[in-house]
């Protein structure tokens, strides 16, 4: 294998979009992800108003690394052995004690060796790892807070809605007036990038694609 490693040796280069050649806006971003998942859930799905209210505070939930213990409602922050660090059962910080009751005196999480290193979908979890997912950690907090209030439950069963709500995300009309609205709002002006991939297309190489 070669020492050294040139673009100019490469036949194909692709660029990923998200994130990487497309740079976010991530506190504009973040409300739009969040508002659409929530009008979704309130409008379709029959959830409770205050969904739709988020006080400046609850943003600071939003953190890559968490995990949705989808069982217990509550999202952990892990240790590197899968030692539960942190806690919240919804919204609401755990205390050791409380972190003790659910998981026992080692505070491990059960589902770690099957998370670990594949970060795998389960029914059982949801690994929140990038921009797109932190709204709906958010969201699914907020979901066990008024879930706790108005039905008192011990297990939970929003999971299926909240990918609904994803589904309808993803779909291509469900930002449509944002979209018209300017993606400025959203999408930070980087003038250098179409000419970095002009240069790249025309440098012998055979093929430039985004991903």
């Amino acid at each position: 294998m070669s020492d050294h490693f040139s673009l100019s040796d490469c036949d194909v280069i692709g660029f990923d979009l998200d994130h990487t050649l497309c740079r976010y806006r991530l506190q504009e971003s973040t409300k739009l992800i969040y508002d659409s998942f929530a009008q979704y859930l309130v409008a379709e799905k029959g959830y409770k108003e205050d969904l739709l209210s988020v006080t400046a505070e609850e943003w600071d939930f939003c953190s890559k690394g968490l995990v949705l213990d989808l069982e217990e409602g509550n999202f952990l922050k892990l240790a590197a052995d899968g030692t539960i660090l942190r806690a919240c059962h919804g919204t609401r910080p755990m205390t050791a004690d409380m972190i003790e009751d659910v998981y026992g005196e080692k505070r491990e999480w059960k589902h770690f060796k099957t998370i670990n290193g594949t970060y795998a979908r389960s029914a059982k979890y949801y690994f929140y790892d990038n921009y797109f997912d932190l709204p709906a950690a958010l969201l699914c907090a907020k979901v066990v807070d008024s879930l706790d209030l108005t039905d008192g439950q011990k297990k939970y069963d929003f999971w299926k809605d909240v990918i609904s709500a994803i589904e309808h995300n993803y779909k291509t009309t469900a930002f449509k007036g944002d979209r018209e609205s300017g993606c400025v709002i959203f999408i930070l002006n980087r003038s250098l990038v179409p000419a970095v991939l002009a240069s790249e297309d025309h440098a012998g190489h055979k093929d430039v694609t985004l991903l």
